[in-house]
């Protein structure tokens, strides 16, 4: 795809139309942003509260790029982000040099979009490929909220993120309130274990592991003992989970493996950590099917929290930013 952005109208709106060629689309529409700074600038003066949080871990040109982005992409597909933060090893602390930068948002459209009969067969998600190692995707707000009622583990992860690009309002403030109100720790401890469960089973259990799928598993295991011990939702960080929950036998074992995963390109082929497997193993056969066959949170009869959830959802839509 190239895009072809127009110049502003009298009315100082800006317009991109989109076409298939056979370029890579990524790089016509970045350097067509690029190009047409003051206009998309212009487009996204309403952003308010842009918050730095986290430019220690992801600063300078990257950030730049990925504003850049966020910008061409309100434009392509008319709609506001309200949200933007970094998700995966980045904001989890064990990047590699080389890992990808995860980028994700929640975006609201113009009044009318949802007010048409045929809302629930729209496409609620925009999505990139991945180009030039960021990867670039977000949700509507309506299904930000539903999942949100649904004890989601990105989305929990997503709003509170070390790493924020973009803050508009009290959006983001809103639904990190409601957090706990929705919050189901069944749910949220079987969205955790079966990300442990699948990366052991695949990666870990063969004499020769894959290094990097240790943090895939640990994180999720002790994410799972955080919300056992009564301290609500996990961290994003992994740091904070080691100092938190993590056995301090273990401790050495982990800081090595993170050492060697902040330094190298990309952790590959190599023995067990004897250690290591045996609390995963362990940890798995304690939860065994315990967080199974629970159901999703239900949220219906709770008619104060949808109310809360109806008036963030109404506000942002109808906010005359959008």
């Amino acid at each position: 795809m190239l895009l072809r952005l127009c110049g502003c109208l009298r009315r100082r709106r800006c317009r991109v139309q989109s076409y298939c060629t056979g370029l890579n689309w990524h790089v016509a529409q970045w350097d067509c942003t690029l190009l047409a700074n003051r206009c998309v600038t212009r487009h996204c003066q309403t952003w308010t509260n842009l918050s730095m949080l986290g430019e220690e871990i992801v600063g300078g040109s990257v950030r730049a790029e990925i504003l850049r982005r966020l910008r061409a992409a309100e434009i392509e597909h008319d709609v506001r982000i309200l949200y933007a933060c970094e998700s995966g090893s980045r904001a989890w602390g064990f990047a590699s040099p080389d890992s990808d930068y995860d980028v994700r948002f929640i975006y609201v459209r113009k009044p009318n979009w949802y007010l048409s009969f045929d809302i629930e067969r729209r496409r609620d998600v925009i999505e990139y490929p991945i180009a030039d190692e960021i990867d670039c995707g977000g949700w509507d707000i309506r299904k930000a909220l539903h999942l949100l009622t649904r004890t989601n583990g990105a989305l929990m992860e997503w709003l509170n993120s070390p790493v924020r690009y973009i803050e508009a309002g009290s959006f983001a403030d809103a639904l990190r309130a409601l957090a706990p109100k929705v919050m189901n720790s069944v749910a949220l401890c079987y969205h955790y274990s079966h990300m442990a469960r699948g990366n052991a089973r695949e990666y870990l259990f063969a004499p020769q592991v894959r290094l990097k799928k240790y943090f895939y598993v640990l994180r999720p295991l002790l994410a799972i003992r955080y919300i056992e011990q009564g301290k609500g939702v996990p961290p994003v960080e992994f740091a904070r989970l080691l100092d938190s929950v993590l056995p301090e036998s273990l401790r050495p074992s982990v800081d090595r493996l993170l050492d060697l995963k902040r330094n190298t390109g990309e952790l590959g082929m190599g023995d067990q950590v004897p250690e290591i497997n045996q609390f995963i193993e362990q940890e798995l056969e304690r939860h065994g099917s315990s967080f199974s066959g629970q159901g999703r949170p239900d949220v219906w009869d709770k008619e104060a929290v949808l109310g809360q959830l109806n008036d963030v959802f109404r506000a942002a839509v109808l906010s005359k930013t959008t």
